[in-house]
């Protein structure tokens, strides 16, 4: 009975107009889940960022269902296309070279004309190398920053690091083996060197390597060690610290204006109201100001 479940679960084949966005592995090919294996091999056609790739996978699973090529460079034409298929009523699924579609990988303009055309698309969840780095990093997760990849160019990697040095989120990258020490460089410099970050690489395959430390010890590291001049990287950076200066020196002149009027516990009160900042916290500071104790 419970297969009998689970297949009236993956089964799409008697659903019209569809497009699936399945993820795929990003390194070890039993990350892939058993509802994306269903839908692969149960819809009309598979658009994929590259075909010869994605062979390699639907071979190791003895899935036939034909393919489509859907990438960078025909995106437009190849989403028009497909969508003549989906308002035709057979079913698609869109998968990239790894990982999760959209995610830093072609379909955008797929999935917009879908919605646009009333098509109904259907994520099935599985493997990203962002979250599957997050989750291992060592770094906040409650709050981050997906960048992907940063400008290829130095003066332009410099510049957006530069407009990203006071980001308090978690920052997620992407980078390719050829840029890591150029990246790593224009990081330290805008960041610098003390900053927290984790260097991700290879997730999932043999070689995965993960990595936590001092933005200059890691940019050291991978300068000094070879090996680290190969795979794909996750690079994940601590956000800033929150700047309390200013708003201490702001909350500092609130309340010594308001102690010349006030006692010291209604001027935290209005204090805190008007900075934000917390009650006890002000307080004490006005303690500290008045020259007098709680004792």
């Amino acid at each position: 009975m419970l297969d009998q479940v689970q297949q009236m679960e993956f089964s799409v084949s008697d659903q019209a107009g569809k497009l699936y966005i399945v993820a795929t592995p990003i390194g070890n090919l039993e990350d892939i889940s058993a509802r994306a294996l269903a839908v692969l091999r149960e819809v009309d056609l598979i658009a994929a960022e590259d075909t010869r790739h994605s062979k390699r996978l639907l071979s190791h699973y003895a899935i036939t269902t034909p393919l489509r090529s859907y990438h960078d460079f025909n995106e437009r034409q190849a989403a028009q296309a497909l969508m003549k298929s989906l308002r035709a009523g057979l079913q698609v699924a869109l998968i990239s070279d790894a990982g999760t579609p959209l995610i830093n990988d072609p379909g955008y303009h797929l999935v917009c004309a879908a919605h646009e055309h009333g098509i109904r698309v259907v994520p099935v969840p599985g493997p990203c190398a962002a979250i599957a780095a997050l989750s291992a990093a060592g770094l906040p997760t409650d709050r981050f920053v997906f960048e992907g990849y940063a400008p290829e160019k130095q003066a332009a990697r410099a510049a957006r690091f530069k407009e990203l040095a006071q980001e308090p989120r978690t920052l997620v990258f992407y980078e390719a083996p050829h840029r890591i020490r150029g990246f790593l460089a224009d990081a330290e410099a805008a960041f610098g060197a003390r900053r927290q970050a984790t260097l991700a690489r290879e997730l999932t395959k043999r070689f995965e390597t993960i990595r936590r430390d001092e933005l200059g010890a890691l940019h050291a590291a991978v300068t000094e060690e070879a090996s680290w001049s190969k795979g794909e990287y996750v690079v994940i950076v601590h956000g800033a610290e929150a700047r309390r200066e200013e708003g201490e020196e702001e909350a500092q002149r609130v309340l010594t204006i308001l102690l010349q009027e006030l006692p010291l516990k209604q001027a935290a009160k209005l204090a805190a109201g008007i900075t934000g900042r917390k009650k006890n916290e002000l307080y004490e500071l006005g303690l500290k100001l008045s020259g007098k104790s709680e004792s």
